[in-house]
């Protein structure tokens, strides 16, 4: 008889978490929204190399009546940006801020929803390994798909006292798939505990592990401790590289792209227009390649991070500063 128990008591209980995760989904699935974006990209076809138009898919989820969380890697090269809700409507939006290593961003609409639905950040720190947690995104398009699973592992990253090392991830497997990327992970409280980054593939589909940048990094990055959106996609030079472009110093950010509209576009600062490999890696060189922020000269040591990190923590929406970049062999200043 007791076996009997056993099993009834353990079929009620996956019927009754069903329930709770249908229950909870109907709730918070009206804050996630899907996000179209067009970046300008180039393409090299044999010796001819021009600029096409390229389009990305995301999602995200809404934190007030214009703000949206998202990840960093969908938004941060977007020129335009539109946003799709669950009743249809789609809005126009702009990136605020965004943290390439923690990979998260805000982005904003430019026009509030009216009568939004919104979710709130649970406490990343305090989730076990085994919790349940769900995910909702647009996973190859499919809006509004539900997927659930297990935190697998609590990944912290911290290199050095320099921010830009910082991150906390949340492996998980539960399924992601291109277009989740952005959503929100959900604990079974129906709190935000973290943000859909990427997954580990070697199929290029999804295999198992999965990784969410958690809640608290979000919180402090996008809400506590935000810089404005530079509207830049650089590449640090070291070595063979910084020689062969004659940076005159121990490094130096050589710019791939400026997004049209974006802070740095405004100053002048310019892209690259042709692709090359060097020791393996694909540069876009013939653009600017930034020195110094203000007086910071830019190093990958930790203090000139840490130093860089504080600049872009103070930096206003409308603050003043100067670039020092090297372009056609000569340093010039652009100023803001």
């Amino acid at each position: 008889m007791k076996p009997l128990i056993t099993t009834i008591l353990f079929f009620f209980t996956i019927i009754s978490n069903a329930q709770d995760l249908s229950k909870l989904y109907e709730k918070v699935n009206p804050a996630v929204v899907v996000i179209f974006t067009q970046e300008a990209k180039l393409e090299s076809i044999g010796s001819i190399t021009k600029t096409v138009t390229s389009e990305g898919l995301g999602s995200g989820f809404m934190i007030s009546e214009t703000d949206i969380i998202t990840a960093a890697h969908v938004v941060d090269a977007a020129e335009q940006l539109r946003v799709r809700f669950l009743d249809g409507e789609i809005r126009s939006a702009k990136v605020i801020s965004t943290f390439k290593s923690a990979d998260v961003a805000l982005i904003r609409l430019d026009i509030p929803k009216q009568n939004a639905i919104t979710v709130g950040f649970g406490d990343s720190d305090q989730i076990k390994i085994g919790e349940q947690v769900f995910i909702v995104g647009a996973p190859f398009g499919y809006s509004h798909s539900l997927s659930s699973g297990y935190i697998s592992g609590i990944i912290k990253n911290k290199l050095g006292t320099n921010p830009f090392t910082s991150s906390e991830f949340i492996q998980t497997d539960a399924a992601i798939n291109t277009g989740n990327s952005g959503g929100p992970m959900f604990n079974m409280k129906g709190e935000v505990i973290g943000v859909v980054s990427q997954i580990l593939t070697k199929s290029g589909g999804f295999e198992g592990i999965g990784f969410a940048s958690t809640a608290n990094i979000t919180k402090n990055l996008m809400m506590n401790n935000r810089a404005p959106w530079l509207g830049l996609d650089a590449q640090p030079l070291t070595g063979k590289t910084k020689r062969l472009l004659n940076v005159p110093q121990n490094s130096g950010l050589l710019v791939q792209r400026v997004v049209y509209g974006s802070i740095l576009y405004k100053m002048g600062l310019l892209g690259g227009d042709t692709e090359v490999i060097v020791d393996g890696q694909k540069l876009i060189i013939g653009g600017d390649i930034i020195l110094a922020f203000d007086t910071i000269e830019f190093d990958l040591t930790d203090e000139a991070l840490v130093k860089l990190g504080e600049f872009g923590k103070n930096l206003k929406p409308d603050s003043s500063f100067t670039l020092k970049v090297l372009r056609n062999g000569k340093i010039i200043e652009l100023k803001r």
